[in-house]
C-alpha cells in the first residue's frame, strides 16, 4: 500500500492526461491521413489514367478518378466543420472527456467499415469518411477545454504541445504503418489493423480520464491544490460549468480576430503537405509507395521533436519572467508561418530535385510545429472560460482549407499533371503565410481578455492587464 501510494505521488495526472490526449490527437490525425496514402494502394492507376510511374502490383480494385480522390479526401472535412461549435458548447456545458470518448469511438467504428463501404460504393466509403471527420472536429474543442481546467498557466505551453505534437507524430507513425501494412498484407489490412488499434484507447481513456482535477478518483490532494490554486479555482462552481459566451465581444476583439486568421491561413499549408504531400511525391518525384509512406513520414516526427523542445524552452523563459506570455506565442506562431513561406517559394524553383525538395518540404513541415505552442494554445491564454467556443470557431474557419485544397489540387493536377500546376498550389500557400505572418504580428496576444469574466460588466475589449489600477 505504502509503495502504491508513492508510486500515486510520483505520477502526474495531468500529464498523464496529456499524453492521452496526445495518443488520441494521434489516433484521430493518423486516421484521418491514412486516407491519402492507402488511396495510392485503393486506386487502378492504369485505368484512370493517372499521371506518374508504379510498380506493377500497385494498382487497386477502383477506377476513381482524380475528381473522385479528391472528394474522397475532402469528405472528412464535411462532418468535421459542421461538428465543431456544438461539441465545443457540449464539452463546456457538460462533458469534454465523453466528447473525446466519441471522438474516437466513432473513428474506430467507420474505419473499420470503410472496407466494405469501399467496394459497395464510392458514396458509402464517402459517407465513412464524413462521420469520421465529425469524430475528428470534436478533438479541438474536447482537448481545449480539458486543458483549460488541468494545465497550470506556467505549464501551458508544454501540455499543449504535448497533446496537440500528437498529431504530428500520429501522422508519422501512421502514415508509415500504413504504407507497409499495404504492401505487405493489402490495402484492406490497414483499416482493419488500425481500427482495432485505436480501440485500446478507449478503455484507457474511460479509466483514467477526468474533467477536472476537482473529478479525478487518483490524483494527489497536492497536485489537484497545485492546479486549482494556479487557476484560481477552488471547486467546479456553476457558474464555471455553464458560462455564457460573450459573442460579440469575441467577435470584435483583435486578439481573437488574430488567432482567427493564423488558424486559418496557417492550416491551408498544413493541410496541403498532410493531405497532398505523398501525392505530390508520387506525381513529380516519382517516389514508389513503399519509400513515399518512409519519406512522407520523416518531417512529421522532426515536427514532433521540435514542437516539444520549442514548447519547454518558451515555458522555461515565460517562467524566469524573461519574456511575455504574448512574445511566447508570437515567435512559435511567426515560426510555424515565415519558415514554411521561404520553404515554399524555393522549392517552387527547385524542379523534380528529389534531395533538394524533400530537404525543404522536411523544413517546412518541422517548422509548422511551432503552432502547437502559438496560436492553437493562444484561445487558452485569451479566455479559458470559453477555450472549447473558441478554438472551435477558428478551427471551423480554418477547415476551410481542408475541403478546398484535395479538390484545388486535383483539378489543377488533373487537367495539367507537371510541375507547374504545383507551382500555383505553392504560390498560393505562400500568400497565405504572408497574410498570416503579418496579421498575427500586430495583433497577436497572450493576455487574458476581460471579456472573459462572464460577470465583469466594463469594457470587453480591453485585456486584464490593461484594466489593473495602478499602484
Amino acid at each position: 500500500m505504502a509503495c502504491a501510494e508513492r508510486c500515486r505521488k510520483l505520477i502526474s495526472m495531468r500529464y498523464i492526461l496529456a499524453v492521452l490526449g496526445s495518443i488520441a490527437m494521434g489516433i484521430i490525425y493518423g486516421l484521418k491521413v491514412n486516407l491519402s496514402v492507402a488511396i495510392v494502394a485503393m486506386v487502378n492507376h492504369t485505368a484512370v489514367s493517372e499521371g506518374g510511374d508504379h510498380e506493377d502490383g500497385e494498382d487497386g480494385p477502383f477506377a476513381w478518378d482524380s475528381t473522385i480522390q479528391g472528394l474522397l479526401k475532402s469528405a472528412y472535412f464535411w462532418g468535421y466543420i459542421v461538428a465543431q461549435l456544438p461539441a465545443a458548447r457540449i464539452a463546456e456545458l457538460f462533458s469534454a472527456k465523453w466528447v473525446m470518448f466519441f471522438s474516437v469511438f466513432i473513428n474506430v467504428i467507420c474505419t473499420i467499415l470503410s472496407p466494405a463501404a469501399a467496394k459497395w460504393h464510392y458514396g458509402a466509403f464517402l459517407f465513412m469518411r464524413i462521420l469520421e471527420g465529425v469524430g475528428g472536429g470534436v478533438t479541438f474543442p474536447g482537448m481545449h477545454v480539458l486543458l483549460s481546467r488541468w494545465a497550470p498557466p506556467t505549464e501551458r505551453s508544454v501540455m499543449s504541445s504535448i497533446v496537440y505534437a500528437g498529431t504530428a507524430l500520429g501522422t508519422v507513425i501512421f502514415t508509415l504503418v500504413t504504407g507497409l501494412i499495404s504492401s505487405a498484407f493489402g490495402w484492406e489490412a490497414i483499416f482493419y489493423i488500425e481500427g482495432g488499434f485505436a480501440a485500446v484507447w478507449l478503455l484507457v481513456w474511460f479509466i483514467l480520464a477526468s474533467d477536472s482535477p476537482n473529478q479525478h478518483k487518483f490524483i494527489t490532494p497536492e497536485e489537484r491544490h497545485l492546479i486549482t490554486s494556479s487557476l484560481n479555482e477552488g471547486d467546479d462552481s456553476e457558474e464555471k460549468k455553464k458560462p455564457v459566451v460573450p459573442w460579440k465581444s469575441v467577435f470584435t476583439s483583435p486578439a481573437f480576430l488574430a488567432i482567427l486568421v493564423a488558424h486559418t491561413c496557417c492550416n491551408w499549408g498544413w493541410y496541403m503537405v498532410l493531405i497532398e504531400l505523398p501525392h505530390y511525391m508520387s506525381m513529380i518525384l516519382k517516389y514508389k509507395i513503399a519509400d513515399n509512406a518512409v519519406i512522407s513520414s520523416i518531417p512529421y516526427f522532426t515536427m514532433w521533436i521540435f514542437s516539444m523542445i520549442l514548447s519547454k524552452t518558451l515555458d522555461v523563459l515565460r517562467g524566469k519572467h524573461k519574456i511575455t506570455t504574448t512574445t511566447a506565442r508570437k515567435i512559435s506562431t511567426l515560426i510555424s508561418s515565415i519558415i514554411p513561406l521561404v520553404s515554399f517559394i524555393t522549392i517552387c524553383y527547385s524542379g523534380d530535385d528529389r534531395t533538394l525538395v524533400t530537404v525543404l518540404m522536411t523544413v517546412a513541415i518541422t517548422a509548422i510545429g511551432g503552432m502547437f505552442s502559438g496560436y492553437l494554445s493562444n484561445h487558452i491564454d485569451i479566455a479559458p472560460n470559453f477555450a472549447g467556443t473558441l478554438v472551435a470557431i477558428t478551427n471551423t474557419c480554418a477547415t476551410i482549407p481542408g475541403i478546398v485544397v484535395p479538390v484545388f489540387v486535383g483539378e489543377l493536377t488533373r487537367k495539367n499533371p507537371t510541375i507547374e500546376s504545383w507551382q500555383i498550389v505553392f504560390w498560393v500557400t505562400v500568400t497565405l503565410y504572408a497574410i498570416a505572418t503579418i496579421v498575427y504580428a500586430i495583433f497577436g496576444s497572450g493576455e487574458e481578455q476581460k471579456w472573459n469574466k462572464p460577470n465583469n460588466k466594463v469594457d470587453e475589449t480591453q485585456p486584464l492587464r490593461q484594466l489593473k489600477p495602478s499602484p
